[in-house]
């Protein structure tokens, strides 16, 4: 198994950073008011929702990274609304995801652990929209090579490791 993961530039995930804090009150605001709302709405009728719709493309990309950011970070406190923000950005397709944005989700989504049950959810719905061979190999917890496409079929649970 090879230990060491690619790097994205430090400029490149700064720019991932600054586009999250574009979106992060507005999230984080709409989250707690569906945290407090009735959990039986439609997603369109929630806070998260109007939020997601009132969206284009980079906008949306930007909300889902820093939902699948927050709830990684806080998988142990009650996530119920921003995993089903995440579910929700999953769902579309046509965001136009960067391989940079998906090496990063990955990269986050394993440093979260096995704890984190939901933790590909968005990098694989983001995986299975680039081209094949996109995205670096990959190497799981058996130390078998992969890709993307591999975890997409259902190896979704894998360790990643980016290998270079």
């Amino acid at each position: 198994m090879r230990s060491e993961r690619t790097q994205l530039d430090r400029a490149v995930v700064q720019g991932l950073y600054d586009r999250m804090r574009v979106v992060a009150s507005a999230a984080y605001g709409a989250i707690e008011r569906d945290r407090a709302g009735d959990p039986e709405l439609p997603f369109a009728e929630t806070a998260c929702g109007r939020l997601a719709g009132s969206l284009d493309g980079p906008g949306l990309r930007a909300l889902g990274m820093w939902a699948h950011h927050w709830c990684m970070r806080f998988y142990d406190d009650d996530t119920r609304v921003g995993l089903r923000l995440v579910r929700e950005i999953a769902t579309r397709s046509g965001l136009g995801w960067t391989a940079d944005e998906v090496c990063w989700l990955l990269e986050r989504s394993y440093a979260a652990g096995p704890a984190a049950a939901h933790r590909f959810t968005l990098p694989l719905a983001a995986a299975a929209e680039l081209p094949p061979g996109t995205l670096p190999t990959t190497v799981d917890a058996g130390g078998t090579a992969g890709g993307a496409e591999d975890a997409a079929a259902g190896g979704g649970e894998a360790d990643w490791r980016l290998a270079g």
